[in-house]
């Protein structure tokens, strides 16, 4: 038997909604349809996805005040935890931290898996303007190196003004190339190479990361960023993280990724429910015919390689 575990799925329960909507500007550009649970077990049964795990979407649970955002976190996580108790054949769930607020986060973190049991947490890729990667998160990234924890990064607003100047969704360019940010200050910060035992799993194929990996190796060869003895070069990191297919799921996407990444560490993600429902299962149903992937690696992609991430959904095979 083989599942089907969709890594990407977001959760909009109505707290959520109206706290991070202000006045109906949608994060990212895109307003999805009115969510429920309902309506997420309908399309999770619609589509055959065996087990999913959800999380929380930018903007993330901050919005300028440390005590909300630490309530809202811990809302929304108790939220997440109550559809795992209730479906643990269904449902898993990443924790949201409260970030840039170090502290709260911390305290989050042994929340979400001491007593909530979550099976990881979600990050955005930067906090009030701060990277993955900045000293100022290490503590966040020393704890989850301690409990070899999953970090699911997910792609957030640019802080740079000038990105929202064109008259675009987010979630056209800005999204890719945020996440691709976090991806280059995580590495270039060393704090890959200080934490490799957490199991760092991106959204989107990782953005324009398959494109740019090849402007990593060039700058990795110049050696002109110090602490290369550290960290390696980019092109085996790389093949050490883990990247999911949502909204990254067509041909020339798989191809860039097996060249640059391996197929071994991707995972399969709907980002439910913010694409059109047609547009996600035309997505799995991509996945489920091409060519790109020989029978072993659809299997893993699909579902094989997320058990292997999350050791609970791999009981479920037993």
């Amino acid at each position: 038997m083989t599942l089907t575990i969709d890594t990407h799925h977001h959760v909009i329960p109505d707290f959520y909604w109206e706290a991070s909507n202000e006045g109906g500007n949608a994060a990212g550009g895109i307003t999805p349809p009115p969510w429920s649970l309902d309506g997420a077990i309908a399309y999770l049964d619609e589509a055959k996805i065996d087990v999913t795990l959800p999380s929380i979407s930018t903007p993330g649970v901050h919005f300028g005040d440390d005590a909300a955002a630490r309530t809202l976190a811990r809302r929304a996580n108790e939220y997440i935890a109550e559809l795992r108790r209730e479906r643990p054949d269904r449902f898993g769930g990443f924790a949201a931290l409260p970030l840039p607020d170090v502290d709260g986060s911390l305290e989050e973190i042994e929340y979400a898996f001491d007593a909530l049991e979550l099976d990881g947490v979600s990050l955005m890729t930067n906090a009030g303007g701060s990277y993955l990667g900045d000293e100022r998160f290490d503590p966040i990234f020393v704890e989850l190196q301690r409990r070899g924890a999953v970090a699911f990064i997910h792609p957030t607003a640019s802080p740079d003004p000038i990105a929202h100047t064109l008259g675009l969704p987010d979630t056209l360019l800005d999204f890719p190339v945020d996440t691709s940010r976090a991806v280059a200050k995580l590495h270039y910060s060393n704090t890959f190479a200080r934490t490799p035992d957490v199991r760092y799993l991106f959204a989107h194929a990782g953005g324009a990361i398959p494109f740019l990996a090849s402007r990593f190796a060039i700058v990795d060869a110049m050696n002109v960023i110090p602490g290369a003895e550290e960290r390696g070069s980019f092109a085996d990191t790389v093949t050490k993280l883990h990247w999911d297919t949502a909204s990254a799921f067509t041909d020339p996407v798989l191809h860039l990724l097996r060249s640059v990444t391996g197929v071994r560490n991707v995972v399969f993600g709907t980002d439910y429910p913010y694409p059109q429902n047609e547009i996600s299962l035309g997505g799995l149903r991509q996945l489920q015919k091409t060519a790109e992937l020989d029978e072993n690696e659809r299997s893993a992609v699909l579902g094989g390689t997320a058990a292997r991430l999350f050791p609970r959904l791999a009981l479920l095979l037993a």
